[in-house]
């Protein structure tokens, strides 16, 4: 629907149809929600040229603004907070190359959160007041969620603002007023949720805090002065760069990207993208254990090799299950799909099988298992831009 009505608003814009696109995704999205996001292009009618993460559209939309006066190398710090999805980010830019050091973040942590702890805030005030309870009515949950999202916005530059909904429920009438710093007690945990994610994106890159010389602010709850007085102290007192819009700098990004993929333009910015994996990819080994191959925050394209071995006697096929994810035990990681190598030739258990793991530039990851005595060779390639529809 979402992608639908956005054809529909270029085609207007332009007045010629729109048949190629590119797709944000938030940075954490694992292979199966990058999938999705394929297919719903697809029914929108859309050819999904590529799908690149939000953080770095962002930074690529940062840095054509900057590099005009930038000397040497810098470190980018983008902090991406949405409506429904966390994302944080590290990148390097020198001269035309934008490199991903790290990415971290959540898919279910955003502005949505903060409406329901004011929602649920109100709905125990409503129940104090009048000693009903309306958090099994979901019309008034709903009426009373559309005011608490437009108080968040106005507490973002006024300190106190004023809660009113006409027959909220059976007819009563709801009047209340909520401060800033109630908003910001209600919300701490999410805040401080925000910055241990930082914190742990700089650990991946292996980075101290001070040699970050830019942190950019993006998406529509990054505008939330907690979140930023946050940030700040965090970064010692450095000033934040509220240069971009926090709203269009991600779909800037994606509009330069789509331009470097289309071969029709004149003037396109010369610059290289150098991304990262989000999540750890692997192979499941006896005893439901993950054993990682690639690592995540690993930039791409990049190739690793592994060598396993067989786990029984005379043991002539071997499953491979590829999986995604942080978790020690492999069934609790995504899987992204299995092969079997066959033709092993009778031996005792521990035959060595090379595995290697090869990622390119547009995300596709392609896994291969070999046996040297007998050439026994299978792959298989999974990628993000193969629909399921």
């Amino acid at each position: 629907m979402v992608l639908s009505k956005m054809r529909e608003i270029a085609e207007a814009f332009l007045e010629l149809p729109v048949k190629n696109a590119v797709i944000t995704v938030p940075a954490y999205f694992n292979d199966s929600q990058r999938k999705a996001t394929v297919d719903a292009g697809a029914i929108a009618g859309l050819n999904v040229m590529r799908i690149i993460n939000e953080p770095t559209a962002a930074a690529i939309a940062y840095g054509l603004d900057k590099r005009i006066n930038c000397v040497g190398e810098r470190n980018i710090f983008i902090f991406d907070l949405g409506g429904g999805t966390f994302d944080v980010s590290i990148l390097t830019i020198k001269d035309k190359v934008f490199q991903v050091k790290a990415t971290a973040g959540n898919t279910h942590l955003g502005g949505e959160d903060f409406d329901n702890r004011m929602v649920n805030y109100f709905a125990q005030e409503f129940n104090k007041k009048n000693k009903v309870d309306i958090t099994g009515n979901s019309r008034a949950l709903r009426r009373l969620r559309t005011v608490c999202e437009r108080a968040k916005r106005v507490l973002s530059f006024a300190v106190v603002t004023t809660i009113e909904v006409d027959s909220l429920f059976q007819g009563i009438d709801f009047f209340s007023t909520i401060t800033r710093a109630k908003f910001e007690e209600i919300n701490m945990d999410l805040f401080d949720e925000c910055l241990e994610t930082v914190k742990s994106c700089l650990t991946d890159a292996k980075m101290d805090k001070s040699v970050i010389h830019d942190v950019v602010l993006v998406g529509g709850s990054s505008r939330i002065p907690k979140v930023q007085q946050l940030l700040q102290e965090y970064f010692a007192g450095k000033d934040l760069c509220k240069s971009i819009n926090p709203d269009e700098a991600v779909a800037y990004g994606a509009a330069v990207q789509a331009a470097l993929l289309s071969e029709d333009f004149k003037n396109v910015p010369n610059l290289v993208l150098q991304d990262v994996a989000p999540l750890s990819l692997g192979i499941f080994v006896k005893g439901d254990i993950m054993h990682v191959v690639i690592p995540r925050n690993t930039s791409v394209p990049v190739k690793k090799t592994n060598v396993c071995q067989t786990s029984m006697d005379n043991q002539s096929i071997v499953a491979f299950q590829i999986y995604e994810g942080e978790r020690a035990r492999a069934s609790e990681n995504n899987l992204l799909g299995f092969f079997n190598l066959s033709g092993l030739p009778d031996a005792p258990r521990g035959l060595p099988l090379d595995v290697c793991f090869a990622i390119d530039e547009n995300g596709i990851l392609t896994v291969s298992a070999k046996e040297k005595s007998t050439g026994s060779i299978n792959e298989i390639t999974i990628t993000n831009d193969k629909e399921r529809l």
